[in-house]
């Protein structure tokens, strides 16, 4: 289950995205990164905007936004939203993505109460991290920003 942070953040980005898009579509705009206010992605998705800036704030240490201070500031997207995967998001904000720390593959932790070798428990997680991983590593920011023109790859 994606944690209310993550859930806020891809309701964020998907505002940067959508106004990257629009950016790069205007006859001025092929560059990536473009600012977006808090206050406008609050608007669109109504949210605390306290908990919402210290999202963004770990997204931005995390490599994912970058940030311009002053008039037309804001937060913009380092890298076109199709070179960001969701897992990477969900990695930055959450941690692991495999429902057991014993099958993870970037915080292994061993299980102290059975033997990996023999447990089904163990394999079963295993092919539902693959599963996740397989989806959140191909599905990237860019499909955030559905629209009726712009369906969601399969």
């Amino acid at each position: 289950m994606l944690s209310k942070k993550a859930q806020y953040a891809f309701r964020a980005l998907s505002s940067l995205v959508r106004a990257d898009q629009a950016h790069r579509q205007s006859p001025e705009g092929e560059t990536v990164g473009t600012p977006l206010a808090i206050s406008e992605m609050v608007k669109e998705h109504p949210m605390s905007t306290k908990f919402l800036e210290s999202i963004l704030l770990e997204l931005r240490r995390g490599g994912i936004l970058g940030s311009k201070k002053g008039k037309g500031g804001g937060y913009y997207l380092m890298k076109h939203p199709e070179d960001t995967p969701l897992a990477q998001v969900i990695r930055i904000l959450d941690g692991p993505i495999a429902p057991l720390a014993c099958v993870s593959l970037n915080f292994y932790e061993r299980c102290t109460d059975c033997n990996e070798a023999i447990c089904g428990l163990n394999r079963l997680m295993s092919e539902v991290r693959d599963a996740n991983l397989a989806i959140l590593e191909k599905r990237t920011l860019a499909d955030l920003a559905v629209n009726p023109d712009n369906p969601i790859r399969r």
